[in-house]
C-alpha cells in the first residue's frame, strides 16, 4: 500500500491553516504532519516532521514564502513546495518557480483540485491554477516579442558596433572597451554615438537594456 503524502502547512493566518487542516484531514492518501506561522519556522518544521509537500503562503511577516522555498530547496533531502496564495502577480509566480516551487495555486482553488495538486507535486509533477498558467503563457509571449523586436533593432548595427553593445551591457567603461576591443577611446566614443543614433536611444543604460532584451551575452 502506498504511504500517504506527508503535508505541512506554512501560513501566517491561523484561520487559513485551520481551514486547510480541516479540509485535508481524513482525505485518503494525505497526512497532515505539521504547521508553521512564518517562513522562518520552515527549516525546523522540515527537520521535525520530514514532510513530502509543503503548502506555502507567500506574504508572511518575517521570512516570506519565496525565501523559505529557496532555503528548503537547497537541502539535500528536500520536500516539494506548492505555493498556495491569494497573490498571483507575474513577479510572485516567476520568483516562486525560480526558488524551486513545483506548483502555484490560488487559495480559492476548489478542494479537490488542491488535493490533486498535492499528489502531483509529491510525484515531481508541476501543478498550476489555470489563471496562473495563462499569466505565465502571456508573459512568455510578451518576452518573446520583446526579444524578437530587440534583435531586429540590433540588426541595424555593424559587427563592431554589436561588440561595443555587448561591452556596454557588461558595464565596461569607454577605456575598458577600448582595451578589450583594441581600439582608441575616441573610436569607442564614436561607436557609442553611432549606436545611440541608429537605435534612437538616449544613453548607455538604454543600450544595456536593449542588449538584455535581445539576449546578448
Amino acid at each position: 500500500m502506498t504511504p500517504p503524502v506527508r503535508v505541512a502547512i506554512v501560513d501566517d493566518d491561523a484561520l487559513v491553516r485551520a481551514g486547510l487542516i480541516m479540509m485535508l484531514d481524513g482525505v485518503e492518501g494525505i497526512s497532515i504532519v505539521g504547521e508553521a506561522a512564518d517562513g522562518d519556522q520552515v527549516m525546523g518544521l522540515v527537520d521535525a516532521h520530514a514532510p513530502d509537500v509543503i503548502l506555502m503562503d507567500i506574504r508572511m511577516p518575517k521570512v516570506d514564502g519565496i525565501s523559505a522555498t529557496a532555503r528548503v530547496r537547497r537541502r539535500s533531502s528536500r520536500p516539494e513546495v506548492l505555493v498556495l496564495t491569494t497573490f498571483d502577480t507575474d513577479d510572485h509566480v516567476v520568483r516562486a518557480l525560480r526558488a524551486g516551487a513545483n506548483g502555484f495555486l490560488l487559495k480559492d482553488t476548489p478542494p479537490a483540485k488542491i488535493v490533486a495538486a498535492i499528489h502531483a507535486v509529491a510525484n515531481g509533477e508541476p501543478a498550476m491554477s489555470p489563471q496562473v498558467m495563462r499569466r505565465l503563457m502571456d508573459r512568455v509571449a510578451v518576452e518573446a516579442g520583446q526579444h524578437q523586436r530587440a534583435r531586429a533593432r540590433l540588426a541595424a548595427l555593424s559587427e563592431r558596433e554589436t561588440e561595443v553593445v555587448r561591452a556596454v551591457a557588461g558595464g565596461l567603461s569607454n577605456a575598458e572597451i577600448a582595451a578589450a576591443l583594441f581600439m582608441s577611446v575616441a573610436t569607442v566614443k564614436a561607436h557609442v554615438s553611432s549606436i545611440l543614433s541608429k537605435l534612437d536611444l538616449d544613453n548607455r543604460t538604454q543600450i544595456a537594456l536593449l542588449a538584455y532584451d535581445a539576449g546578448l551575452d
